[in-house]
């Protein structure tokens, strides 16, 4: 049977993240190798040229899942049809700029997607915001579409978890294939939380697995914190390849059916959570699917003193931001 092409929209098209991701997308590592896909690439006007080549770039891959490539910079157009949506573009902070400018100049941006989703996009649409800080600006986009769920918003944390993932499986000396149950509590920033609380390597806990626990709640905790900042210090620009493959990774977790016992981290909205936090935020909990676009939280999991301290300021963090855009948060 023929399957319905699947429209995928990205936003902030022609920057290096993006460049890493589309060909992978129509190549069917997003969505599988039967699903036909057609791509919707958003960027702004001064960007156009640069989005030819792409879609030019596309064209002579010929691949045979890529059955359409639509270019432009108005959101309602390119949005129009859309099942996902991967919200990449957003404005870096520059020098001198305090936060509240940044989450001011991008909370812009994000009202004006959300806005645009509510109006053109499927009704089951999958929003995935990537562009910093994600969190709150996932919490703007979902405030500004009150005709979709807010079940079909999620932020990205899944890059924490890959480099969470990665440094434990060093530091035990073991494939990251061995490595399980890794999750990021909280906001993607320098607060957020690797939970080695619960994480197992090849079936038994971390603690463990590595029995050194000054080192997991210090330079682990701070490697993965920090790991974004030490990539721009290396090679002069923000991770690329790897926020590509953590988009993958995150949609792919989505809409296949998560293995038992284990969980992946997703930011999602944070109302009526298990775990009593503050609701009205977009918070990564560990998640599971079921494989059909939809999650829940993993409830009942170990939350001692040093993980709810942690948690307990990444949610301070979180709420910080969101009253810092509170004047955003007042009208649809």
């Amino acid at each position: 049977m023929k399957r319905q092409v699947a429209r995928i929209a990205i936003t902030g098209a022609a920057g290096q993240i993006a460049y890493s991701l589309v060909f992978r997308i129509a190549q069917g590592d997003l969505l599988g190798p039967d699903q036909p896909v057609a791509l919707h690439l958003l960027d702004v006007p001064a960007m156009n040229k640069a989005l030819e080549g792409v879609a030019m770039e596309l064209q002579d891959c010929a691949l045979p899942l890529l059955k359409e490539v639509r270019i432009g910079s108005d959101p309602n157009q390119i949005f129009q049809g859309v099942h996902y949506a991967l919200l990449v573009g957003a404005k870096s902070r520059g020098p001198g700029m305090e936060r509240k400018d940044l989450l001011g100049d991008n909370g812009k941006i994000f009202v004006e997607q959300g806005r645009a989703l509510n109006r053109s996009a499927s009704r089951d649409v999958r929003v995935l915001v990537v562009g910093n800080p994600c969190n709150t600006n996932c919490l703007i986009a979902m405030h500004h579409a009150p005709d979709l769920p807010r079940r079909q918003f999620f932020a990205m944390t899944r890059l924490d978890q890959n480099r969470a993932v990665a440094q434990l499986a060093m530091r035990a000396q073991v494939g990251v294939q061995e490595v399980s149950r890794v999750a990021i509590w909280g906001n993607h920033s320098s607060t957020q939380v690797p939970d080695f609380l619960n994480a197992h390597i090849r079936g038994v806990p971390v603690l463990e697995a590595i029995p050194d626990r000054k080192w997991l709640e210090g330079a682990f905790i701070q490697q993965v914190q920090k790991r974004g900042a030490e990539v721009i210090a290396a090679r002069g620009k923000s991770s690329a390849a790897s926020a590509a493959h953590a988009i993958i990774g995150t949609i792919r977790s989505i809409v296949t059916p998560t293995a038992s016992g284990d969980w992946f981290s997703l930011s999602v909205a944070s109302d009526h959570n298990p775990y009593g936090l503050s609701e009205g935020l977009v918070f990564s909990f560990p998640c599971r699917s079921n494989g059909n676009g939809d999650w829940e939280i993993v409830s009942h999991l170990t939350i001692d003193p040093f993980l709810k301290e942690k948690i307990r300021l990444t949610q301070q963090e979180l709420m910080e931001e969101r009253d810092l855009v509170s004047h955003l948060l007042q009208e649809v």
